[in-house]
């Protein structure tokens, strides 16, 4: 394989790492509710969640649209 090929598939992979970050965020939300520390920050942590997962999947994208060309 190829550096061309690797970072075409290295992006897909971000990208599908991202939306498993959007899928699994609102299942992990409900545990991170039960720990005391984390309990007056929830929405720091949601939206830590969803910009970590958009970063993954535009890093992901520029990868892929940059090997693609």
């Amino acid at each position: 394989m190829d550096k061309k090929n690797f970072g075409f598939y290295y992006g897909i992979l971000l990208v599908a790492v991202g939306l498993g970050v959007f899928y699994r965020t609102p299942q992990v939300m409900s545990q991170v509710e039960t720990i005391e520390f984390f309990r007056q920050t929830l929405f720091f942590v949601r939206s830590s969640f969803y910009i970590l997962g958009g970063l993954l999947i535009l890093a992901g994208g520029i990868r892929i649209y940059k090997n693609y060309k």
